[in-house]
């Protein structure tokens, strides 16, 4: 089964859905174990984790590598779940956010499993996606000893390798207002109108204005909002989810004083997630840029990533971490896709750097790793 393939399988799996996700996870086994690649599987909050690996054993002086993807998606019509081609493009949900770099991940595994100079680790995880988790199974998985020296994780950057993704900030803010009837709204103080104000407000913070070497500015989405309980009553509460990707260097709790500083609100954080950042010119990001730039024939730029990143879990154990997947578009929305020629090519890069790695550092003397720049 090649890429294109094994990508049209897994978007067959409704995997915004716990059922889904144990469907596919199954497959996903399945299919690894048939090409005796053995998979452990773990559970958190009472879904599969997976883990794999291929090559010489870790531990033995080789360089141990992560490729790391999810299999759970956003919620989707049930159309989107049936796969579709338009010339180059294969359309579907999860297509780009990432089922076809994890389908290409996987058959890279297989590639690359029969090399005995550098250990390859995989792990596809469940709840990437998921907004309601105190800890992910990737936290989970590293904490337990998920050793490696370097770790690329799938999400799409259309062949660029992601040195920097956003932090972020779920951010709940209750606005207050004062009931009266509603057929006299003059007498009451209407939340929910209020609200629309204060996240103007929001927007216009200092913190929004501010910008990086990788980024134009952070973004603030009002993701969800709640306000009222009566027709012909002047609403006295409204709620606002706010969904802020805040820039490296910026202090999330900085962020929230600022919101809370708003006459009548009260705001709490719900979620967070550090930005990701690791430096372009560590050793094996430099070889990671050759090996696409080989396989590809396009030039690569480091790039900042808008979306969160499963990156940081592994930086914040001390193994450096990227994002670097194939190309495509409108993922999240109705007519998500992912490029079928370039699923091939970032199949081949993976291959090509597991493949060249130890040649590369040996000739580039690298000696010194370092997750963090600065």
């Amino acid at each position: 089964m090649d890429e294109r393939a094994l990508c049209e399988r897994l978007i067959a799996y409704d995997t915004s859905t716990p059922d889904g996700i144990r469907a596919a996870q199954g497959f996903v086994k399945g299919w690894l174990r048939a090409r005796e690649i053995d998979v452990i599987e773990h559970l958190h909050h009472e879904l599969p984790v997976l883990s794999a690996r291929v090559g010489p054993p870790v531990g033995q002086g080789h360089p141990t590598l992560v490729l790391h993807g999810h299999v759970d998606v956003v919620p989707g019509n049930p159309e989107q779940f049936v796969p579709r081609v338009e010339g180059d493009r294969l359309v579907g949900r999860g297509a780009y956010d990432m089922k076809g770099g994890l389908a290409a991940m996987m058959c890279a595994l297989r590639d690359v499993a029969e090399q005995r100079t550098v250990a390859v680790r995989f792990m596809c995880a469940p709840d990437e996606e998921s907004e309601d988790v105190d800890t992910r199974s990737t936290d989970v998985l590293v904490d337990a000893g998920f050793e490696a020296d370097f770790a690329i994780t799938g999400e799409p950057t259309d062949l660029h390798v992601g040195v920097q993704a956003k932090g972020v900030l779920a951010v709940r803010v209750v606005v207050h207002g004062r009931a009266a009837h509603g057929s006299t709204p003059w007498l009451g103080d209407n939340a929910i109108t209020k609200a629309i104000e204060v996240f103007r407000r929001i927007e216009a913070l200092p913190f929004s204005r501010e910008s990086s070497e990788m980024f134009d500015r952070p973004s603030i989405n009002l993701g969800r909002i709640v306000g009222g309980d009566a027709l012909n009553k002047v609403a006295d509460r409204c709620t606002m989810d706010l969904d802020i990707r805040y820039l490296p260097g910026q202090d999330p709790g900085e962020i929230l004083e600022s919101i809370r500083r708003i006459e009548d609100v009260e705001a709490r954080k719900t979620f967070g997630r550090v930005p990701a950042r690791v430096s372009r010119t560590h050793p094996y990001v430099l070889a990671l840029c050759d090996a696409v730039r080989r396989s590809t024939d396009q030039e690569i730029v480091s790039v900042g990533r808008d979306g969160a990143s499963d990156a940081v879990s592994f930086q914040a154990a001390g193994i450096p971490a990227v994002e670097f997947g194939p190309s495509g578009a409108g993922h999240h929305g109705p007519e998500e896709w992912v490029s079928i020629a370039s699923l091939g090519r970032y199949r081949k890069a993976l291959a090509d750097f597991v493949v060249g790695l130890p040649t590369y550092l040996t000739a580039g003397g690298a000696s010194t790793l370092r997750a963090v720049e600065g």
